[in-house]
């Protein structure tokens, strides 16, 4: 039988939006404190960015209005009747830390000294159904570095190093980074004629949600045929720490082209220089596509050891066209855990 507090506890609580006790906020504070001190050593400044942005600015990202809280007020004024449908107008709480920094770097682009490398730890909120693992309001830790122009590539293989020193500072279990490159993906599909490359790189992106079978089924409702839909599936199975495997297993596949070719070549050498500095850290994964819009390069997920089960607790990429202001396009790269 259940106490009267706990009663009121269940009547008063919204679902999605989590109210730790004392013991659980101390728990979260020692982790967030970790995070924060790893980054920091490495160079990386905080900031901090509005909760509230234009709609418009939140969907730059891609199909995600579904998942933004739009901002209204009980007394609004009849004459701002036209915001409610204007999305430059509206305004809606944040539901990731990227999409808020690309438009601070381009507001704040005079007075930022570049590359600039940030670090980030802040509320976002999403309007998704609840369920185990994923809040309607939860913390996110964000790092990305943006340069002004261009980005070197290096900084694709440091950040999910310092990552994944982050991570295992933890007192979790071990923490695996898990790589892949948007270009690798983009160049099998143009071999095999896909078209609809977004379609395919959506599809490969549930295949842990929905499966192989699940995924086939989604590609052929996008004009993907069963034989090229064979091939990105068997691609999809290569995982690795040896490059030279990444490469024999492509070949084999009978895929090639300039853009995989780049693609291979950077995401290689992302995987030997990697290794050499943190071995074990990170593992090559071609089923990794990451579905939203503005990755073009290095993409990243993660695993804790012994819980995969738990899907990846920190995802990223690399983004050359988020940031932008017409004259100056600022490219960046970075990972967050959610």
């Amino acid at each position: 039988m259940r106490t009267m507090a706990q009663v009121r506890q269940a009547l008063s609580s919204l679902s999605g939006f989590p109210e730790w006790l004392p013991a659980g906020h101390i728990v979260e504070q020692h982790f967030v404190d970790i995070l924060r001190r790893t980054f920091e050593l490495h160079g990386f400044s905080g900031i901090q960015t509005r909760a509230v942005e234009p709609l418009s600015e939140l969907t730059k990202k891609g199909e995600t209005s579904k998942e933004v809280y739009l901002l209204s007020r009980l007394q609004a004024d009849p004459a701002d009747a036209e915001s409610e449908t204007d999305p430059r107008k509206q305004l809606g709480l944040h539901f990731d830390l990227t999409v808020p920094f690309a438009r601070y770097v381009v507001d704040n682009a005079g007075l930022l000294t570049f590359p600039f490398k940030r670090y980030q730890i802040q509320k976002v909120w999403r309007g998704e159904r609840p369920q185990d693992g994923r809040f309607r309001e939860f913390t996110q830790a964000d790092i990305d570095v943006v340069g002004n122009g261009e980005l070197p590539f290096h900084f694709e293989v440091d950040l999910p190093l310092v990552m994944a020193q982050a991570l295992n500072n933890l007192p979790i279990p071990p923490v695996r980074v898990l790589v892949n490159n948007r270009k690798v993906v983009q160049g099998v599909c143009e071999s095999l004629g896909v078209t609809d490359v977004e379609a395919a790189l959506r599809g490969l992106d549930k295949i842990d949600k929905i499966g192989a079978e699940g995924v086939a089924a989604e590609l052929a409702q996008s004009g993907i045929d069963g034989d090229q839909a064979s091939v990105l599936l068997q691609m999809a199975q290569i995982r690795t720490s040896d490059s030279a495997e990444i490469r024999d297993r492509l070949a084999g596949l009978g895929v090639g082209g300039e853009l995989l070719e780049e693609g291979l070549r950077e995401l290689t050498e992302l995987l030997d220089t990697a290794n050499k500095r943190m071995p074990g850290a990170v593992v090559a994964d071609l089923k990794i596509a990451r579905g939203l819009d503005y990755y073009t390069g290095s993409v990243y997920e993660s695993e804790i050891e012994g819980h995969e089960d738990l899907g990846s607790i920190c995802s990223g990429g690399r983004y050359d066209s988020l940031a932008k202001d017409g004259k100056r396009t600022y490219p960046g790269v970075g990972l967050s855990i959610g």
